[in-house]
This record gives C-alpha cells, sequence and structure tokens, in this order.
C-alpha cells in the first residue's frame, strides 16, 4: 500500500520521476547508498517524530546527526522519535521506507539546510526496496517542505 501510495503521489505531483526498485534492501543508510551507488551522505533519511502533541517529519542527509541544541531552537520543544508501530501508523510507511510523499494525512515536512550540499539527492519511496533521484529544492518543493537547520556541522560529528 504505501509504495502505491508513493507512486500515486508522483504521478498526480511529478511524473517525470521516476521510482527506482531494487531486489535487495535500502533500508539502512549504508544499504541504500551500496544499492543506489551514492555516497552514504546523498541518502535522504526521513525521520519521523514527535514535538509534544504534534508528529513531524523531518528530512536530513544521510551522514548527519541531529544537534539537539539546534533541534529545541527550531521546533520549541525536544523531538521524541515515533515508535516502529507510530511510524507506520501514522506515515503509511515502513521504517526504512519512510519518505515525504505519500502520506495518508498531512504532516509538517521539514528539510534540513545540508541537503542542500548536494544536487541531487535520493529518499526512500515508501518501502525498503525503493527509492527516488530528486534535486533537495524540489523535493522540498513537492511536499510543503519548511527548511531549518538542525543537524551537526560535519567536522562536529568527526570529533564525536
Amino acid at each position: 500500500m504505501s509504495l502505491e501510495s508513493v507512486r500515486a503521489f508522483f504521478a498526480q505531483h511529478a511524473p517525470d520521476i521516476a521510482i527506482l526498485e531494487i531486489d535487495g534492501s535500502s533500508a539502512t543508510v549504508t544499504l541504500a547508498a551500496e544499492a543506489f551507488g551514492v555516497e552514504p551522505a546523498r541518502i535522504a533519511k526521513t525521520l519521523s517524530f514527535r514535538l509534544g502533541d504534534r508528529v513531524v517529519l523531518l528530512v536530513t542527509r544521510g551522514d548527519a546527526r541531529l544537534d539537539n541544541k539546534k533541534t529545541k531552537a527550531a521546533f520549541g520543544a525536544k523531538p521524541r522519535m515515533l515508535d516502529l508501530d507510530e511510524v507506520v501508523a501514522i506515515t503509511g510507511h515502513p521504517v526504512g521506507g519512510v519518505c515525504p510523499f505519500g502520506l495518508p494525512t498531512p504532516l509538517p515536512v521539514y528539510c534540513d539546510v545540508s541537503l542542500k550540499a548536494f544536487d541531487e539527492v535520493v529518499p526512500a519511496a515508501g518501502s525498503t526496496q525503493t527509492a527516488v533521484r530528486i534535486s533537495p529544492e524540489r523535493m522540498a518543493a513537492l511536499t510543503g517542505a519548511q527548511w531549518v537547520d538542525v543537524c551537526q556541522e560535519p567536522a562536529a560529528q568527526a570529533a564525536q
């Protein structure tokens, strides 16, 4: 069902974007990078979390880590990751296939500015075996996403 909702989303909003399908799994950043032939940073991972009483999606580059101070400042609350059952129930997508496309009900979508380092990123497409190639700007435009700066700088990540 999830892949079908993503297919329907692209058929309506961006018929020029093809959904890429593989035989193996792309459920992790490492697997997805290998499967789609890109560096892990170009995998656009979608995190789903609760901020108080609301649920939001945040799309970041694959190698990014959240900066707790920036995240709390941007959202006004400390995020709490959804559990596996909540992810499927709310997004309609399985963990490893979560994306901001084809959601059963609209959710606020945010894209971290770290994605702007790339002309093309590879987010999942509703299953652990699918993805799309898309520019970060187009992904944000198609999903009505707001840009935020909530990830650690690469140098800060390397020091950890």
